[in-house]
């Protein structure tokens, strides 16, 4: 189901930060309550592989996405005990240390669920147990979600486990959104901060295509 032009689900989450504290997050109200855009990316576990070069990279461009006033967040279903103890080994023992945007701990699986992005497939129930069982390890995919100023989704992305993310291009993605907010011009294909964008009708894609 995309979320693409709808609200981002209304739930609060546990949370975890770098100093070890465990609180709340709610992704749609920090949106709208703060007037920020969210990126929220998700990733499978901690003390795996690929994920903890994710994790570094959105901290090395964490300066570009606040000066955008966006908030960064991570998310996996481990737990925030399994969070605070990543985030404590060092970088060069394939921990997080270093990094310090909120982590969420969805270990219910309560939001991943509502989402969709549960590493599960084949679910069978056993009529004489009661029982359903799946293949799987049920945890979420890399899938990532760019949620504007009113809590509307304008991006999200699916990557499967061994395909890590380009995080620049989450920035040109956040600029060519908020220029669409600010300038009322539409985006053309490859666009960056700087280039020529369009008028949405005809006469704006003529020009456009004529020039370039």
């Amino acid at each position: 189901m995309a979320l693409v032009g709808k609200k981002f689900p209304n739930l609060e989450v546990n949370a975890m930060n770098d100093m070890g504290d465990t609180f709340k997050i709610n992704v749609f109200e920090e949106a709208k309550n703060n007037s920020k855009k969210v990126l929220l990316f998700w990733y499978p576990k901690d003390f795996t592989f690929v994920c903890p070069t994710e994790l570094h990279a959105f901290q090395e461009a964490l300066a570009e996405f606040e000066k955008r006033n966006v908030m960064v967040v991570g998310a996996s279903c481990d737990t925030p005990e399994v969070h605070f103890a990543w985030l404590n080994t060092p970088k060069d023992d394939g921990g997080i240390e270093g990094v310090t945007y909120p982590i969420l701990a969805d270990s219910n699986r309560n939001l991943a669920n509502q989402l969709g992005i549960l590493d599960i497939s084949n679910e069978n129930y056993n009529e004489e147990t009661g029982v359903y069982t799946v293949e799987g390890d049920n945890v979420t995919y890399r899938a990532t979600y760019l949620i504007d100023e009113e809590g509307t989704v304008f991006h999200e992305g699916i990557n499967h486990m061994p395909l890590g993310r380009n995080v620049k291009e989450f920035i040109r993605l956040i600029d060519a959104y908020t220029h669409v907010q600010e300038k009322g011009e539409v985006c053309p294909a490859n666009w960056e901060e700087g280039k020529e964008a369009m008028n949405a009708n005809r006469k704006g894609v003529a020009s456009y295509l004529s020039s370039n």
